[in-house]
């Protein structure tokens, strides 16, 4: 009798295991005309990374052209990527130039303002996905035949979701939340130091910001408002000249765009953080500063009041049990004129006073500084990781590669 184990039969092979499909394959196309540190390009190499991590390989692909809405030389050149590909090792079945097995995602910015050649790649058979950072709200024609012609959508925040949902009718949008990296404890300052981590830039509304420090100075602060002073050199020469004209040049610096170790150094100084922008989908600054332990300040009615959810404690929730007890404070600016000086177009698209009368509270009542830094304390225990991003996005585009699971990063130690 022989050793050898028989063949097996086809009712064997019936029981066996399928065998794993090859992982996919991730090409980005991003904006290259966004230079500075903006949220979208901060998630997008985040999400490219945490991928990288899950084992999937990606290649993020700068698209030159003056988006959101290019040239028509420039989308042209879009619909040849989407349908064409650049990369060597094509195999039947795919876009030239590009492995089978590869899936593209597009950053919103580039897609949204370039319809035509979303259409055209789906006409061949290889519509993309659309990774929505923001909406396109000066061109929602554009936008929405965009949207149409993609595989799906992935916006970046639930309340971006569901805005392009009711908007275009679209059905099955989804959301993958940023994540938050790790990052230590911040030591805080004396006396108080506020801190505004974005660009100086309109929607960001540094402004109006300003405004409202103007009526607190005769409180002890200092404040930095950390951003790109080359994105809109226009509007941040404004932001300069209203720091000279309400006589704040010895408490608010202007330091520039920072990363690295210097950006750490303004977190650690700081005790207090804000976000008034305009508009925003998500606002990752909210995150990562209550990641810090440092609470923040928002402005409602945008996707920053979101973020600022994330870190939320739901029980035990304020006394008077209006909600969760968020890591900071949501408050009302409203619009261009509202009050005060906000529509003399040198303050800002908002009402100074709500701000300013919120932030005196907090300056003057150390029970509120003290509950604030506790409730952000615990809240950076709840923020998810960028791996939940990636394992959300993967099983989006790629569902039977995807891992599973919703796991969370853990803050780093430090307190």
């Amino acid at each position: 009798m022989s050793s050898r184990p028989s063949s097996p039969t086809a009712a064997d092979a019936a029981m066996l295991p399928p065998l794993p499909a090859p992982p996919p394959a991730i090409r980005l196309l991003v904006p290259a005309n966004i230079r500075h540190n903006s949220g979208g390009n901060v998630y997008n190499a985040a999400l490219a990374q945490g991928l990288e991590q899950l084992g999937t390989e990606v290649t993020i692909q700068p698209v030159g052209g003056e988006w959101p809405v290019a040239s028509k030389e420039e989308r042209r050149r879009l619909a040849g990527l989407l349908t064409a590909g650049t990369s060597a090792g094509a195999q039947a079945g795919s876009p030239a130039g590009v492995p089978a097995n590869t899936i593209t995602i597009v950053d919103g910015l580039v897609a949204s303002g370039a319809p035509e050649a979303m259409e055209a790649a789906a006409a061949a058979g290889h519509p993309p996905w659309v990774l929505l950072h923001m909406p396109l709200d000066e061109h929602p024609d554009l936008e929405a035949r965009a949207l149409r012609a993609a595989d799906g959508v992935i916006c970046t925040s639930g309340s971006a979701a569901a805005e392009i949902s009711r908007r275009h009718g679209l059905a099955g949008v989804r959301a993958a939340l940023p994540g938050t990296e790790r990052a230590r404890v911040a030591a805080g300052s004396e006396p108080p130091r506020l801190l505004a981590v974005a660009a100086l830039l309109p929607n960001k509304d540094q402004l109006v910001l300003l405004g409202a420090l103007a009526r607190l100075r005769d409180l002890e602060w200092t404040a930095a408002l950390v951003g790109s002073a080359t994105a809109d050199p226009d509007y941040a020469r404004k932001v300069a000249a209203a720091v000279d004209r309400y006589g704040l040049g010895g408490r608010v610096q202007l330091p520039g765009e920072l990363t690295g170790e210097a950006l750490e150094q303004q977190w650690e100084a700081a005790d207090l953080s804000l976000l008034v922008s305009k508009v925003e989908a998500f606002g990752m600054a909210v995150t990562e500063s209550v990641a810090r332990g440092v609470p923040v300040i928002v402005r409602a009615g945008t996707g920053a009041v979101e973020a600022l959810g994330l870190g939320a404690e739901t029980a035990p929730g304020p006394p008077d049990g209006a909600g969760p007890a968020l890591p900071g404070a949501v408050v009302e600016m409203g619009g261009v004129g509202d009050s005060g000086d906000a529509g003399d177009g040198q303050s800002g698209d908002g009402d100074p006073g709500p701000l300013a009368a919120l932030l005196r509270r907090w300056l003057t009542d150390p029970g509120l500084r003290a509950e604030w830094r506790r409730r952000a304390l615990a809240g950076r225990e709840l923020l998810p990781g960028w791996d939940a991003t990636a394992r959300q996005v993967l099983g989006y585009v790629a569902p039977k590669a995807s891992q599973g699971g919703h796991s969370s990063q853990p803050p780093a130690d430090g307190e």
